[in-house]
């Protein structure tokens, strides 16, 4: 009788759930997954060799690009390592503005991870739900740095300005008569803040449909209760960070355990899982995006009350206001070296990790001295992850790769870099 072989499969990266750059080569008995071993290389960008022939202000838009869904955690990281290295002071109230945003891209993040996850177990509905959300948290990117996306809000230093004191607002148009118009731009009559606010109150509202549409959804626990399991120990020897960890039970957020910027200032709470399965990171996450919203309320009570400067005053580091390089030859030759040359960091090498939506996202910086970095390393959440997917597949089913592969919330900017 002839021999039963395991047949092998190509899993993307043109399957829906791969998201356009992950292929998996699974080994199947039957549809049950024997061995999963992911082939990263289909978009490679060099970043971090980009990085080494800029300056590093030049750099900072990279960050963005990294990890496309938390784009100003990617440069938090980046502009801490670059302050480590330069000793520089970052004015209290930039600090605030820095976490109240880091806050805002974990709930942009989350939403993007909620959304797609959900739809790749089969709920398209989920998606529609949480891009609305995102409509205004993405038009809080754009008050505040003029993109959508690619900020390049964070500076090493600071921000690059203060939060504008009005919201742009929607016009009547073919499709939206005045009155359509008048409800759209009802909570955007006061200043960026304003906004903020009014949206940390309509958001728990936002949080409890999306538990009515999945937690106690039969199909959804189907899906997702006791796939993937990952046990404490395994978590922590295979690097696992953020929701990947905490999922598994082990209380590790880097915003507490190594506090940057104000976090030891804020008031917050760090959800963990009990089993460890995709179901209980799906619960963490959601737990997550709760504590986001307590912070960005705490931040924006703060800011209210407290003016300030929101970058350093070294302009060396940071250019100097419009009106000085306009007017003073000091500020028009700061300005001149700072975007031609940029600024020269010490020698001397620094590492600074912070609690990305994904997990530790870290920046390891060597400087020679000269205006650019001489190496510069990423320590990325999700290259880690990827890793433990053989372990966390075998002896599920095809369909059970999907759901996995949804709970890593891998974007492949940061994994092939």
């Amino acid at each position: 009788m002839a021999e039963i072989k395991n047949y092998t499969l190509n899993f993307g990266p043109q399957h829906p759930a791969a998201h356009g750059v992950l292929r998996l080569v699974l080994e199947l008995d039957g549809e049950v997954i024997q061995r999963a071993d992911p082939h990263i290389g289909l978009l490679h960008r060099a970043t971090e060799k980009l990085a080494e022939s800029k300056t590093y202000i030049q750099a900072l838009p990279y960050m963005d690009r990294l990890d496309y869904v938390s784009m100003m955690s990617n440069e938090h990281a980046y502009c801490l390592a670059v302050e480590k290295l330069l000793g520089i002071e970052v004015p209290i109230r930039a600090q605030y503005i820095r976490v109240m945003f880091a806050e805002i891209t974990r709930l942009l993040n989350h939403l993007m991870w909620l959304g797609s996850h959900g739809n790749d177990c089969g709920s398209s509905t989920i998606l529609i739900y949480t891009f609305r959300e995102r409509e205004d948290l993405f038009d809080m990117y754009e008050a505040a740095s003029g993109a959508r996306m690619h900020a390049a809000y964070f500076r090493p230093g600071g921000v690059y300005r203060d939060l504008p004191d009005t919201m742009p607002q929607y016009k009547a148009s073919k499709v939206r008569n005045a009155k359509g118009v008048e409800e759209l731009n009802k909570n955007r009559q006061g200043s960026l803040l304003d906004f903020i606010e009014d949206f940390t109150q309509r958001f728990p509202v936002c949080m409890d449909e999306y538990h009515t549409l999945l937690t106690e959804n039969r199909i959804w626990k189907q899906r997702t209760v006791n796939i993937g399991i990952v046990t404490p120990e395994r978590a922590l020897n295979m690097g696992f960070t953020g929701p990947m960890l905490r999922g598994s039970g082990i209380a590790w957020d880097l915003r507490k355990k190594q506090p940057y910027d104000v976090y030891d200032k804020l008031d917050f709470d760090i959800p963990v899982g009990k089993t460890g399965d995709v179901y209980d990171r799906y619960l963490v996450r959601m737990e997550e995006m709760k504590q986001s919203n307590h912070i960005i309320k705490q931040c924006v009570d703060w800011l209210k009350a407290n003016p300030g400067p929101v970058i350093t005053d070294n302009h060396k580091v940071a250019p100097p206001s419009r009106e000085s390089m306009k007017t003073n030859m000091e500020g028009l030759i700061h300005h001149f070296k700072l975007f031609t040359e940029g600024f020269h960091v010490p020698e001397g090498e620094a590492y600074a990790g912070v609690e990305h939506p994904k997990g530790e996202f870290g920046i390891y910086i060597v400087s020679d001295g000269a205006n650019k970095p001489y190496r510069l390393k990423i320590r990325p959440p999700g290259y880690v992850h990827l890793a433990g997917l053989n372990e966390m597949a075998k002896g599920h089913m095809i369909a059970d790769a999907v759901s996995i592969i949804g709970t890593m919330d891998i974007v492949f900017g940061e994994i092939d870099r």
